[in-house]
């Protein structure tokens, strides 16, 4: 595979679960990658590993998304490692979970500011280096478009506003051949939401295919959004959930 050979691609909260999967394929696809981590170096150093095994160049840099400038520096530590960024995915983010009466203005503030300021702040820094043929791509969540339980009003609340985000994007970098998308996971195999977790059963009850994703299927769908293939897919949200919004 090398429909991204040449590209340079940065990945945010890429040490582990979906963030993972989707920096190893970007590899696979043929581009360098940088990706960002809030704490786990070594499961930072681990992907870096697994991506120089496919004769790819990688980087890892620690950034916490509730911090902007760390978010802007990342994106310029890629620019001077690579010489240029091509692609972004704006993955890192949290799940909070809680009753609407528990919930403090706190918890707001730190979930707006990592699963949407991050994400706003990355696309900005990002696409002042990006020509033709960038790429940015959020990582949303069918909980975006459909709530079908209590305890989500955050995390939903989050991943909302990215669509809103993405669609503006899409319109003011559209004429520079920026594309700007989001995909929409459903549960996904990982160790925030593990296939035999004590929910699992119940989330699965929702699909039409009632399995758990695997984080290289959302890979597979971010790695096609960011080739040349889907140069006239922008401002989309596709989602990968296993018919639980259908």
């Amino acid at each position: 595979m090398s429909r991204l050979k040449g590209k340079v691609a940065l990945v945010t909260g890429g040490s582990r679960g979906i963030g993972a999967a989707i920096a190893m394929r970007l590899a696979e696809e043929g581009a360098d990658v940088a990706l960002t981590y809030a704490r786990s170096a070594d499961k930072a150093e681990a992907v870096l590993a697994q991506i120089k095994a496919v004769d790819r160049k990688g980087i890892a840099i620690a950034a916490d998304n509730t911090e902007a400038q760390a978010v802007v520096d990342a994106v310029e530590k890629t620019v001077a490692a690579f010489g240029r960024l091509d692609i972004l995915v704006n993955n890192a983010g949290i799940f909070p979970y809680g009753a609407l009466d528990e919930t403090t203005l706190e918890d707001f503030d730190e979930t707006i500011a990592i699963n949407t300021r991050g994400a706003f702040v990355a696309s900005k820094a990002a696409a002042a280096h990006m020509g033709e043929g960038g790429r940015i791509i959020s990582i949303g969540s069918n909980l975006a478009e459909r709530v079908p339980s209590p305890g989500i009003t955050l995390y939903a609340l989050s991943k909302a506003a990215l669509i809103g985000l993405t669609r503006g994007m899409a319109r003011d970098l559209g004429p520079r051949g920026i594309t700007v998308n989001i995909v929409h996971p459903g549960s996904t195999d990982t160790d925030m939401n593990p296939a035999d977790g004590p929910q699992a059963d119940e989330q699965r009850g929702s699909m039409a295919i009632p399995r758990y994703g695997d984080p290289r299927d959302v890979a597979s769908l971010v790695a096609w959004l960011a080739s040349s293939e889907a140069r006239s897919v922008t401002g989309a949200g596709l989602t990968i959930d296993g018919g639980s919004n259908a």
